[in-house]
């Protein structure tokens, strides 16, 4: 256990960033999901830029690492385009 003020900060701090960053990661983790489940192309198409416009924030934010959501985005764009 932490027996220093500032390491007492530095859990709660690590905490609160943890959930934060769980609720975004999940969030966009279903958006990816629903954009694979979908079968529609104006659906995806739409869908798309707001998958790959969160993947980017979470990339900017390191929640991600900025290859994996390029990685995801081509994958994602791909499935897209075949439809």
């Amino acid at each position: 256990m932490a027996n220093h003020k500032s390491a007492k900060k530095r859990i709660r701090q690590n905490e609160k960033r943890r959930v934060h960053n769980k609720y975004y990661s999940k969030t966009t983790r279903n958006a990816v999901k629903a954009l694979r489940g979908t079968s529609e192309k104006e659906a995806a198409e739409k869908l798309l830029s707001k998958v790959s416009s969160m993947l980017d924030k979470l990339a900017k934010r390191n929640i991600i690492h900025k290859n994996k959501a390029s990685n995801l985005k081509s994958s994602l764009t791909i499935h897209t385009n075949s439809l």
